[in-house]
């Protein structure tokens, strides 16, 4: 029957103003009447939470209008979820609200249409104030709706109040009066809104069965807080984080009083008689007090007692507390004591068994290794320490990692693999130790190639990590380090990227710049901008890590030997052999001193100079050197390790460059068939492999069995659903046809390119390998599809 306007007050004070007036053409008497009445009921209250009046009159047309306080606040619920507020918070709020409608009884005024929308928030000196709104339909208590009234209310819909908040009572057309209680019953709703994020009932009922809806609501008893939120999860998950509490947490606190008091507001019979009885219980529990809303039991009569007599019932309980607490930490104490001592029993005669092996007489003469002693252990801590599984894990963990140190990564993967099962088995994923076990086999499956398995245990491992150590711990770090080194060798290298940003920021802000941790973080980090081809910014970041890592560990330590050998492999990319040489052949000096000539270490940085030496020309010398690491990594390391591989494959390209060309397509066929076993058919090494295995059978005139290869590296893409690989690898194929001057298969396989995608025609243009198809008139057409097939820079 009205508007509201949004207004400006320019005299006697300035002030932006609510003003309310007549909506045009609804002059009638009753809703007049229903105007007067609401400014006369609002005239006569003077509450902080109710919307104040300043003034009231008519306009020169006869249009009635009052003045009112602007209120630029939010509906309660949307504040209370914006401001994310906790239930205590909430529920200190409402009481507001209560005292506001209280008041209005006072005054003989019942509201009639609480709802959130009704009840808006606005901050005072930053706290938050509620202001109650709209006494469009409210009554006065004493007086019984005139006839006129009810035919009014009738024509507009029957219905006094909102769905969804309206009382039973305002439901019943049988009901011709009402009183304070229908009040207390919306303040219900709307509690049980502040508490769940829901209402009662389903509100799609009161939309699609209106009728059926108002019988449910005369009818039927709405269900408990804690039960409505427990039976909708997603409700719950989402009502709990704008609380501030996990959603087990947020039902497990309205279980119990919470549901007493918000069901007894929503109760047809025993109701609250009024707001102010209503905030008085809430204050109760505010206070760890008895409720009246819950019914008398002789548990709730005693905590009734206790809270009258706190002091001396505290005083008695903690006296017999300490008593019964002392007893009990005896008892765990002497427990303790005796766990540890039977723990530090058979951990030395756990010790002293391992090392027998050293002693002259079981040794008669030989000298001992320390790989006969992990071996002894090895053999004996299953039995040894069978009772004690966590010691027995723990010890398993430090013996993998021993193993894996001395570059025996299958007897490693064995100890380390039984470590994180009996760690699983004895105390969870949530326990440190077998964290720790988990981490150490991770990176064992990337030293060794697995890095499916490596990244499918590290995503298990970190959001444990994260719970049990905090996401800045060394040790989350060190896994999350660990997953992107993964993802760096599965060739996800934008994720891999992402993810050790973080982790180097993370380490850095935490640790400071000269850490270890941040130190290895920087060079994981520079693998992966290697990776992508950013050559600069990676030679810089492994030139900054190598100095730092000299100065604070030392030049012979293995994380400087291991940023020594990156840099040295970047700088072989770049072109800078001579400053690549010289760093590798130093590092192989000293990582053959610190670790031996068969260490897998050691071996790589051999694989490093052999490529630095084959990229400055020197072919000869690089293939005495690749078949010198090639035969180590045989006899130490499994077939299909990737560092095995990588020396096979550059091994076969030396050849070639050397015209060796049967011997380099055998050994790249042997090096594609374990790629595409352990890397997947279209990883980056793959492809490298299956490109210089096509190169070398169109050298040896078998474009044939070239196109077989190129044919099955293609259906790799169309399964995989990469279009650009699928149009990459056409246009080698055609760059190799016409270098063997194979011109019509060139144009066949270039075309191929072209509509799968292949884009740039500059490139295309300017490339040497394709220089005898310029002068066919089909090369500019070809030319043209790819320039149109481009993306165009967006214009305005």
């Amino acid at each position: 029957m009205g508007q509201v306007w949004l207004a400006e007050q320019t005299a006697p004070v300035k002030r932006e103003i609510a003003l309310k007036l007549v909506r045009g053409g609804m002059f009638s008497s009753v809703v007049l009447q229903r105007f007067e009445a609401e400014r006369q009921s609002l005239a006569i209250m003077d509450h902080p939470a109710i919307a104040k009046v300043f003034d009231a009159g008519s306009t020169v047309d006869g249009q009635p209008y009052f003045v009112m306080e602007y209120v630029p606040g939010l509906h309660i619920t949307r504040y209370c979820d914006d401001k994310k507020l906790s239930v205590k918070d909430r529920l200190e709020l409402f009481i507001r609200v209560c005292e506001g409608v209280q008041h209005a009884h006072q005054k003989a005024i019942i509201h009639r249409d609480l709802k959130p929308s009704n009840i808006l928030v606005v901050e005072v000196d930053g706290k938050p104030m509620p202001r109650i709104i709209d006494f469009g339909i409210a009554k006065v208590a004493t007086e019984v709706e005139s006839q006129a009234e009810r035919t009014f209310i009738t024509k507009l819909g029957a219905l006094v109040g909102t769905p969804g908040y309206m009382s039973p009572e305002q439901a019943d057309p049988n009901v011709r009066d009402v009183d304070t209680r229908t009040d207390v019953y919306s303040l219900g709703v709307v509690l049980y809104e502040l508490l769940t994020g829901i209402l009662p009932f389903e509100p799609a009922v009161w939309k699609q069965h209106f009728d059926l809806a108002l019988k449910q609501l005369r009818e039927d008893d709405p269900p408990s807080p804690s039960n409505r939120l427990r039976k909708d999860a997603s409700t719950m998950m989402a009502s709990g984080e704008l609380r501030g509490l996990a959603p087990t947490m947020l039902v497990s606190q309205l279980r119990g009083d919470l549901d007493w008091v918000t069901m007894k507001a929503l109760a047809r019979e025993r109701r609250y008689s009024s707001p102010a009885e209503f905030a008085t219980d809430i204050r109760h529990y505010l206070k760890d007090e008895p409720v009246v809303a819950r019914p008398p039991s002789t548990s709730y009569k005693i905590r009734k007692y206790v809270q009258r007599h706190r002091l001396a019932v505290g005083f008695a309980t903690g006296i017999v507390g300490l008593l019964v607490a002392f007893g009990i930490a005896e008892y765990f104490q002497v427990q303790k004591i005796t766990r540890e001592r039977d723990r530090a029993d058979r951990v030395a005669k756990f010790m002293v068994d391992m090392f027998k092996v050293s002693d002259p007489n079981e040794a008669r003469g030989h000298s001992v290794s320390a790989r006969q002693v992990l071996d002894k252990a090895s053999a004996n801590i299953e039995s040894g320490l069978s009772k004690d599984p966590q010691l027995q894990a723990r010890l398993m963990a430090d013996m993998g990692h021993a193993y894996a140190n001395m570059g025996l990564f299958p007897q490693a993967q064995s100890v380390l693999e039984k470590s994180v099962a009996i760690g699983r088995r004895a105390a969870g994923t949530a326990d440190a130790g077998t964290l720790n076990a988990m981490g150490t086999l991770a990176f064992l499956y990337i030293r060794q190639g697995r890095y499916a398995d490596a990244e499918s245990l590290l995503r298990e491992s970190i959001p444990a990590e994260e719970k049990v150590h905090g996401p800045k711990h060394l040790a989350t770090l060190a896994a999350r380090r660990y997953l992107a080194f993964a993802l760096e060798n599965e060739g996800k290298y934008e994720e891999a990227e992402r993810l050790q940003q973080q982790v180097l920021a993370t380490a850095r802000q935490t640790y400071g710049p000269s850490h270890w941790e941040t130190l290895l973080s920087a060079n994981v980090l520079a693998n992966i901008l290697d990776d992508l081809n950013r050559l600069p910014e990676a030679e810089q970041l492994y030139r900054e890590t190598w100095k730092a890592q000299i100065e604070t560990l030392g030049a012979d330590h293995p994380d400087s030997l291991t940023s020594a050998s990156n840099l040295a492999g970047t700088l072989e990319r770049e072109g800078k052999y001579e400053e690549a040489e010289k760093i590798q052949r130093e590092t192989l000096g000293l990582r053959t001193r610190v670790l031996g000539a068969d260490h897998p270490d050691t071996l790589v940085v051999k694989l490093n100079l052999a490529n630095t030496l084959d990229a400055s020309g020197r072919h000869a010398e690089a293939e005495s050197l690749y078949r010198e690491t090639l035969a180590v990594q045989r006899r130490v390391l499994e077939p299909e390790n990737p560092d095995l591989l990588a020396t096979m494959a550059n091994l076969a390209n030396t050849l070639r460059s050397e015209g060796r060309l049967a011997e380099a397509e055998f050994m790249q066929r042997d090096t594609l068939t374990k790629r595409k076993r352990v890397l997947g058919p279209i990883h980056p090494e793959t492809v490298k492999s299956a490109e210089d295995l096509i190169s070398t059978l169109y050298a040896e005139k078998k474009p044939e069995e070239a196109a077989i290869v190129v044919r099955s590296l293609v259906s790799a893409f169309e399964q995989a659903h990469d279009a650009q690989g699928e149009a990459n690898t056409w246009y080698d194929l055609a760059c190799l046809s016409a270098l063997a001057g194979r011109t019509e298969e060139a144009f066949v396989s270039l075309k191929e390119s072209v509509e799968h995608g292949y884009s740039n025609a500059d490139h295309m243009k300017a490339d040497d390998d394709l220089k005898s198809l310029r002068n066919d008139s089909r090369f500019e057409v070809l030319v043209t599809q790819a320039r149109n097939r481009a993306p165009h820079p967006a214009t305005n």
